[in-house]
């Protein structure tokens, strides 16, 4: 719908251009005027319906309600009916703001703003004096959201699931902790990437992560192809014991990245060529053969925690040299949640730290929910590694 020109020049005429949209401007005085306009349609025509019900209902004068609007405060004339039986749909009985309203705090809330920031935008901004129990409260709804996507029902198999953990801080028993937040990222048999759950944790170990597999397997999961973690403490044990034919798999990238942080600046660059030599062997023979030439040569004697690390680890990396290079390069490292991860940070660093577990728990959900909005397709490494799945994993591979 255009609207005419010479409606724009009679709404804009005697006016200051710098007040069209400032505060109860042109823009807040024309929200106002339809809203009014809406209500006392819905008015009419229900009260059009009852006369074909055969009752006898009819208007009885407004009632003034003040609503938050996007951008400000709105004084409204909501019009009445004298059985009462009337219930807008554009503000609800007891509806005390538009719908765009909450959006926009989740939103401030999902880029790590606080609530006593919310407040101080929503002032400075739009001039909206709005309480922080009234923020907190739209916050909080988003729990309930939470809670029912948190306990919703899995897949029945997942080729693969990719196992994380990051540290934030949150206030517990009047002190400031870090706490480990643990995602797990399912890959479906169509390549679609799914988030299974959010877990924040003080302290980590076999018996929590067997009540992970296990609340994996009562919403649903029979079978796991293959898990892929970043060394995290008795999960291989864990899995195994809920999931036994699964293949726990290092994440090579960790390990890389666990080998860098003995390493000096300066000699990280040209020693990643060495170590490349070791993930990228044809086999595990090979691969061990590249470690042991690795630890005798100048690097390995330079740092000699690198092999150590690699060693210690090698009984979770081997399972990676038995499959083709189409799987390898999907199962190569948990890119998937790194990038849930870098997203994350930003957030949580701007808040610094949380009240609650909870806090911590709506922001991080809100963040997650926006990345996996972006998520389209299957990677482009899919298509070949789903074809090495069937035949690798025969009657396990289950696709639709």
């Amino acid at each position: 719908m255009v609207i005419k020109k010479d409606t724009l020049d009679q709404l804009l005429a005697g006016r200051d251009p710098r007040e069209v949209f400032a505060k109860d401007g042109l823009v807040d005085e024309l929200k106002k005027a339809l809203a009014n306009r809406v209500l006392s349609a819905e008015l009419d025509d229900h009260l059009d319906g009852e006369a074909a019900a055969g009752n006898a209902n009819r208007r009885n004068g407004y009632s003034k309600k003040t609503v938050l609007g996007e951008s400000s405060k709105l004084e409204l004339r909501i019009p009445r009916d004298r059985e009462g039986t009337f219930d807008p749909k554009l503000i609800a009985k007891y509806q005390r703001r538009f719908p765009g309203f909450d959006a926009k705090i989740i939103s401030m809330y999902a880029r790590g703003m606080s609530v006593r920031e919310i407040q101080g935008h929503l002032l400075e901004i739009y001039g909206l004096d709005v309480s922080p129990d009234l923020i907190s409260t739209v916050t909080d709804a988003v729990l309930e959201t939470v809670s029912e996507w948190q306990n919703r029902p899995l897949e029945t198999s997942y080729p693969l699931i990719f196992f994380d953990a990051m540290r934030v801080k949150i206030r517990d028993e009047g002190l400031v902790r870090n706490k480990a937040v643990y995602l797990a990222l399912g890959v479906q048999a169509d390549g679609t990437k799914d988030i299974l759950g959010i877990w924040i944790e003080t302290t980590e170990g076999a018996k929590f992560w067997l009540r992970v597999m296990n609340e994996l397997k009562n919403r649903g999961v029979e079978d796991v192809l293959i898990a892929v973690v970043d060394g995290l403490k008795g999960f291989p044990e864990a899995i195994n014991a809920v999931f036994p034919q699964a293949i726990v798999q290092t994440c090579i990238v960790h390990l890389i990245r666990h080998s860098l942080e003995f390493v000096s600046w300066k000699d990280r660059k040209p020693l990643v060529p060495a170590l490349r030599m070791i993930y990228r062997a044809k086999d595990a023979e090979a691969g061990m053969a590249a470690l042991e030439a690795f630890d005798a040569g100048f690097w390995g004697k330079k740092y000699p925690a690198i092999a150590l690390a690699w060693r210690r680890n090698w009984d979770r990396v081997i399972p990676f040299f038995a499959f083709p290079e189409g799987v390898r390069k999907i199962i190569y490292t948990t890119n998937a949640i790194e990038a849930l991860n870098a997203k994350l940070r930003r957030a949580v660093k701007i808040r610094g730290h949380f009240p609650t577990d909870d806090a911590a728990t709506k922001l991080i959900y809100l963040v997650l929910r926006d990345a996996a909005a972006e998520w389209k397709m299957a990677s482009r490494e899919w298509g070949e590694a789903k074809s090495q799945f069937a035949v690798l994993f025969e009657d396990r591979f289950i696709t639709r």
